[in-house]
């Protein structure tokens, strides 16, 4: 879950924008558009929802990992935790 209020404004912005493409692709299908228009949609749709979940997930990771090496006395690996969500980034593409 988003905590500040930095993140959560991203996160609904993000969800704001799935919303609009799925309504886009809702009025595409009533209006009978062509296959490709409707994959292509699809394809935006799925793309905004894998960026959703890059970022919720990249806070989560970040305040769980982050704190839990930090209660170990030591310093947070930010630069490994940027070296895995860049991996997660590409797999959710």
């Amino acid at each position: 879950m988003p905590h500040s209020p930095d993140d959560k404004k991203r996160a609904l912005t993000r969800l704001r924008r799935i919303k609009g493409q799925a309504e886009a692709l809702e009025r595409a299908i009533e209006a009978e558009a062509e296959c490709g228009v409707l994959l292509q949609q699809i394809a935006a749709l799925r793309g905004a929802a894998g960026g959703l979940m890059a970022e919720v997930l990249d806070i989560h990771l970040r305040e769980s990992i982050g704190h839990a090496i930090g209660a170990a006395g030591a310093p947070p690996a930010s630069d490994e935790l940027d070296a895995i969500m860049k991996i997660l980034r590409t797999y959710l593409k």
